[in-house]
C-alpha cells in the first residue's frame, strides 16, 4: 500500500485537575522530559528513537512506502489543568497542519487520553471532533493512547480507532504505535470494525496499576490473546483516577468483526476486571515506617533498598519538590541514601554560585503549598553540578534526551540528593548518575514515581517500597475532594460510592484535603 498519504501529529498531556501547577505553552516547549514542541520535518527528527507511540508509527509508515506528514507533536509533564491559551493555539497549530496537508488516506494522533483544560472537560474529545470536522466522515482517523486514558464517549465515537498501551510501566509506548499504523492499514484498505466502550465502575490507584504483578499481568495478557483468535484489537484502560470530571476512570474498548463479537468481548473483559477488584490493593508505608523497614533490609542486602514516593510523583501531577521522605531519611540517620529528584530552581541556582564542595544554608523544597509539607532548612554540601542534560537511556524513557536545567547533588547527612530546575519522573538511572549519583551503590534509593520507576530500577533493586508522604496525588483516590464524578462510581476498589461520599460532604461540611497524608489503612494494608 505504498503512496498512501497519511497526516501525523500528537499533543500528550496527563491532568490531575487537583495538582498545584497547570500547563501553559511554555510547559510544552520546554517538553517536561520527552522531546520539546515540534512541528513540520522537525517532527520526525526530534521523535526518532524514542520510546513513544509516533516514533514507533513513523516506522512502520515508512516501512509501508506511506507518504507521511508531520503536523505538530507536543508534550508536557502531568500537571493541573492545560491552559485555555495552551489549548486553543496548540490544537490551532495541528490542525492547520492537517488542513494544509492536502488529500489524506487516513490520520494519525499521539494522544494520551486524559486531558482536561481550563475550558474543555475532554480534551483528546474535543482535539479528535475538530480533526474529524476537517477532514470529514469518511477519512480513517486513528489515535494511540495512554493506559491511563480516561475514555469519554466522544473520544469513541470520534475515532475510528482507539488503541492503547499495555504496559505500566510503558514500555510498550512505541510498540503501540506500531500497532496503530497496522490497525490504520486496515482501515485504509476498507476494513471497519464494529466497536464496543464499556466504562468500569470504580476507580483505580495508580500504585496497583502495575502490568508486572498481578491483577494486571494476567488482564493485558487476556487481551493478546483476544487478538491473536481474531479480534481486531482489544484495550484496557485503567484511568488516571485524579480528574474531576464525570468520565473518569477505567475503560474498555474493542474492534471485532460484528457488533454481536464486540459487544460480548467487552462485557467479558469487564466482567474480568470486576472479579480483580479487590486484588487492586498493596501495602502502604507512611515516610517513617517505610525508611526504617528499608533500612533494616538493607542490613544484610548487596542491592539498593527502592522507595516510590509516589504521591508527589510528577508523572501524576506532582511538582517533584515535597520533602516528607527526605525528612524521613534524614530524621532516621539513613546512610548511603539517595532520594530524587527535588525541583528547586533557586535552590539549584545557589549551589552553582556556591561551588562543588561549599556548605550553604538552604529552604530546599516544599514549595508548592501542600498540607502537611514545608521546605526543608539546613546548612547542605554541594558535591557536584550539572547543567541537566541526560540522555534517559532505560526501558522507560527509551533514549529520550532530557533538559533539567541546572542541577546539582546536595548531602545532608547520610542523604544525597537530586535537585533539579526542571520536572520529570524518577524512572531511570541516568537521572541519578548525571549529578554523580551511581544508584546501584546505595542503600536506599527514593524516587519520586508511582510506577514507571520500576522498569529501569527493578533489575536493581533488593526489594520495592511503596510510602504516602504528603503530595498532590493521593495513593488512594477516596481520599480525593471530587464534586463532577458520574453517579454510581466507586472512588476505590470496594470503595465509597461517590453519591454517598458527596452526600456526606454536604452534610458534614469535611474538609478532606488534609487526607492525602495518610493511605486508608482498611484498604491497603
Amino acid at each position: 500500500m505504498s503512496g498512501l498519504r497519511v497526516a501525523v501529529g500528537g499533543f500528550m498531556h496527563e491532568t490531575n485537575t487537583f495538582a498545584p501547577s497547570k500547563a501553559g505553552i511554555d510547559a510544552f516547549i520546554e517538553g517536561g522530559g520527552w522531546p520539546s514542541l515540534s512541528e513540520g520535518p522537525a517532527l520526525i527528527k526530534a521523535t526518532r528513537n524514542v520510546n513513544m507511540g509516533i516514533c514507533g508509527f513513523v516506522e512502520v509508515a515508512e516501512a509501508q512506502g506511506w507518504d507521511t506528514v508531520p503536523t505538530l507533536w507536543c508534550a508536557a509533564s502531568p500537571s493541573a489543568h492545560v491552559t485555555k491559551d495552551a489549548f486553543e493555539i496548540l490544537t490551532s497549530r495541528l490542525l492547520e497542519g492537517i488542513r494544509c496537508a492536502g488529500h489524506l488516506d487516513g490520520v494519525y494522533l499521539d494522544l494520551h487520553g486524559a486531558m482536561v483544560a481550563e475550558h474543555v472537560d475532554d480534551g483528546e474529545g474535543e482535539i479528535l471532533m475538530r480533526v474529524r470536522d476537517v477532514i470529514g466522515p469518511d477519512v480513517p482517523l486513528i489515535a494511540s493512547l495512554d493506559l491511563h486514558a480516561n475514555v469519554t464517549q466522544r473520544m469513541f465515537d470520534m475515532a475510528d480507532a482507539l488503541i492503547a498501551y499495555r504496559t505500566y510501566p510503558h514500555v510498550d509506548m512505541s510498540e503501540t504505535g506500531r500497532r496503530s499504523a497496522l490497525y490504520l492499514r486496515r482501515l485504509m484498505r476498507g476494513q471497519r470494525d464494529a466497536k464496543a466502550f464499556r466504562q468500569v465502575p470504580f476507580l483505580i490507584p495508580i500504585a496497583w496499576q502495575c502490568t508486572s504483578m498481578e491483577p494486571g499481568r494476567s488482564l493485558y495478557a487476556g487481551l493478546s490473546a483476544l487478538e491473536e483468535r481474531g479480534i481486531g484489537s482489544a484495550s484496557l484502560l485503567m484511568g488516571f483516577p485524579a480528574a474531576d470530571f464525570s468520565d473518569c476512570g477505567p475503560s474498555i474498548v474493542v474492534y471485532a468483526s460484528s457488533q454481536e463479537v464486540a459487544d460480548e468481548t467487552a462485557d467479558d473483559l469487564l466482567h474480568a476486571v470486576a472479579e480483580q477488584e479487590s486484588a487492586f490493593s498493596g501495602r502502604v508505608y507512611s515516610p517513617r515506617e517505610g525508611v526504617l523497614q528499608a533500612m533494616k533490609l538493607s542490613d544484610n542486602a548487596s542491592r539498593p533498598v527502592v522507595i516510590a514516593d509516589t504521591q508527589d510523583n510528577p508523572g501524576a501531577g506532582g511538582n517533584s519538590d515535597t520533602t516528607g521522605m527526605l525528612r524521613a531519611l534524614v530524621e532516621a540517620d539513613a546512610k548511603r541514601a539517595a532520594i530524587g529528584a527535588i525541583v528547586d530552581p533557586l535552590a539549584a541556582a545557589k549551589a552553582h554560585e556556591a561551588g562543588i564542595g561549599a556548605h550553604i544554608w538552604l529552604s530546599l523544597g516544599g514549595k508548592s503549598g501542600i498540607e502537611g509539607d514545608a521546605p526543608l532548612e539546613a546548612d547542605y554540601v554541594v558535591e557536584a553540578l550539572s547543567d541537566g542534560r541526560l540522555t534517559a537511556s532505560g526501558p522507560f524513557y527509551g533514549g529520550a534526551r532530557m533538559q533539567l536545567g541546572p542541577s546539582a547533588c546536595l548531602r545532608l547527612g547520610g542523604v544525597r540528593i537530586v535537585v533539579a530546575s526542571r520536572k520529570a519522573q524518577m524512572a531511570d538511572q541516568e537521572m541519578y548518575r548525571f549529578v554523580g549519583i551511581e544508584p546501584k551503590q546505595q542503600a536506599i534509593l527514593v524516587n519520586k514515581s508511582s510506577v514507571h520507576f520500576r522498569a529501569d530500577f527493578e533489575p536493581i533493586a533488593e526489594a520495592i517500597l511503596v510510602c504516602a508522604a504528603p503530595g498532590p496525588m493521593p495513593v488512594d483516590p477516596a481520599t480525593l475532594p471530587f464534586t463532577r464524578l458520574r453517579k454510581g462510581m466507586r472512588l476505590s476498589p470496594n470503595g465509597p460510592f461517590f453519591d454517598e461520599r458527596r452526600s456526606l460532604q454536604s452534610t458534614m461540611h469535611k474538609d478532606l484535603s488534609h487526607v492525602s497524608t495518610a493511605p486508608d489503612r482498611r484498604i491497603y494494608d
